[in-house]
This record gives C-alpha cells, structure tokens and sequence, in this order.
C-alpha cells in the first residue's frame, strides 16, 4: 500500500473512531452536533497528513477523497445516532 493510501486511510479510521466515540459519550440529544466537530478535526489532520508527505502530485484527489469519505462515514453515523435517539 502506498504512503498517499495510507494517508487517507488513517483518516477515515480517525473519523470512524471519532464517530464511535461520540456516539457512545455524547447524549444521543447532543451527539449529532459532536459530528461536524469530528469532520473538522479529520479536515485539519487529513490536510497535515497530506502536507507531510511532500508529495505535490496528486494532494487535491487526495484530500477530495479524505474529505468524501469523511462525510459518507459521518452521513452513516448520523443516521445511526438518529435511530438511537428515536
């Protein structure tokens, strides 16, 4: 697996991992608003990631498909804290 694949692919474990834990900790009738907390932070981190690879070629795909990711992850999470909070 490359570096760059590797890059977005920690991201999106950032994000899964902040998606969990938001869910678990936050009361479900705060929870959805941790959310854009999370896609920030993922946001911030994807785009060092990015920038400490040095790697010109590429960083605009590559943080197009960070930040994708990131909101499908975080479109499923919200679905599910709905569910639960319903």
């Amino acid at each position: 697996m490359s570096r760059q694949r590797a890059s977005v692919y920690a991201v999106w474990a950032l994000v899964a991992v902040g998606a969990v834990l938001v869910g678990l900790l936050a009361p479900p009738a705060e929870a959805i608003g941790w959310l854009p907390i999370v896609l920030g932070l993922g946001m911030l981190t994807a785009f060092v990631a990015q920038v400490a690879l040095r790697t010109v070629e590429g960083l605009v795909t590559r943080l197009a498909v960070t930040a994708s990711g990131s909101i499908v992850l975080l479109a499923l999470a919200t679905g599910v804290l709905w569910l639960v909070a319903q």
